[in-house]
């Protein structure tokens, strides 16, 4: 089978999903033709994303996105939409492109993973190659997830923004910290984790590890480190223009993404902090990691929520990390992970096999 992939570039989660699959897929015979991932006009690519996915080639287009408060460190959800609206015509334009790339291809199918403009353009052009998606989000629509207590209104517009992802999907993989049934065309399936994060040996090297998806959070941290100096903090971020190792002092170190540095710092940390994304919350719960999440738009909340009911961690509205260190004593790790990501392989092999039928 020959397959073309399609990301969301916001953050880093949906990326990696996308090398984790490249390497199922390319280690089980298959090929990746092409990769086109969405993202805001100012974004880059992380350089880890095109060494990982090499030989495949791999093109952008403009995205919608987030926009996030420089007070509050949230995202705006009302403004990001009104954002997106203005940006309309450019939108289209990238809908035309990704509807010219998969009839250039010579895919047999198209792996979607949770860019809205992938389904937007089977919703308005139809291509006929199918489309399966892949991302947490799906299990939003699965009857069995249960939701935290936000408001209604974000939660009915997360659901809507999730079924346009997947239109004329053939099936949706529902990456999941659990296992849960088939409910007609959503397959929950264990999260993707890379091969290097399953090679990782765990230990604790005392500090604390966080990820920055919004480099504004890093005052929040820094306000918090000057109450603890003592406790030693080693935090990511994709801060444009800052160098691959921001010393502030001997406990405190803000290092630019970069994936192999990443997981090696997860294996070694005692625990983790980030805005409450999916796949790295997954990284750490299977390096038996307690998490700290902070989530910065609803999509997140759902995250976090399902991620404390998994037993990763606490949740926190901010960047307090006594919140975190308080919680260590209590930390028991889920004993069920490590064997639910080992079926990773041969469930996701069997969701994509409608392609032999």
């Amino acid at each position: 089978m020959k397959y073309l992939f399609i990301a969301q570039g916001e953050g880093r989660g949906h990326l990696t999903q996308a090398i984790a699959m490249y390497s199922l897929l390319t280690n089980g015979g298959h090929e990746v033709v092409e990769t086109l991932v969405g993202k805001n006009r100012q974004a880059e690519l992380p350089a880890f994303f095109y060494e990982k996915m090499q030989p495949c080639p791999v093109s952008t287009f403009e995205s919608p996105h987030f926009l996030f408060s420089s007070r509050s460190k949230k995202s705006l959800f009302w403004r990001s939409i009104a954002h997106s609206l203005l940006k309309l015509p450019a939108y289209l334009k990238s809908i035309a492109f990704i509807n010219r790339r998969i009839a250039a291809s010579n895919a047999d199918a198209v792996i979607n993973f949770y860019e809205i403009l992938t389904g937007l353009t089977y919703a308005l052009c139809r291509p006929q190659k199918p489309c399966v998606c892949v991302a947490h989000q799906y299990l939003f629509l699965h009857s069995g997830f249960a939701f935290p207590k936000k408001s209604r209104l974000k939660i009915a517009a997360l659901l809507l923004f999730t079924r346009l992802t997947a239109v004329n999907a053939r099936r949706l993989l529902a990456l999941s910290f659990r296992e849960m049934p088939r409910e007609g065309k959503i397959y929950v399936t264990p999260p993707l984790l890379r091969s290097e994060a399953l090679r990782q040996t765990a230990r604790s090297e005392g500090y604390i590890l966080g990820y920055l998806l919004h480099a504004g959070l890093a005052e929040e941290v820094a306000a918090w480190h000057r109450q603890h100096p003592d406790i030693p903090l080693h935090f990511f971020w994709g801060k444009k223009g800052a160098p691959a190792e921001l010393r502030e002092d001997e406990n405190l170190v803000f290092h630019q993404l970069d994936d192999a540095a990443f997981l090696g710092y997860m294996a070694r940390c005692r625990a983790y902090a980030a805005t409450g994304g999916f796949e790295s919350i997954c990284e750490a719960m299977y390096l038996q990691k307690p998490v700290l999440m902070v989530p910065m738009h609803i999509e997140q909340e759902c995250n976090a929520f399902d991620a404390v009911s998994a037993g990763a961690g606490v949740a926190s509205p901010v960047f307090d990390l006594t919140t975190l260190v308080a919680y260590l004593p209590t930390y028991r790790p889920n004993p069920d992970f490590a064997a639910w990501v080992s079926r990773t392989s041969r469930l996701v092999a069997e969701a994509l096999a409608f392609s032999a039928q």
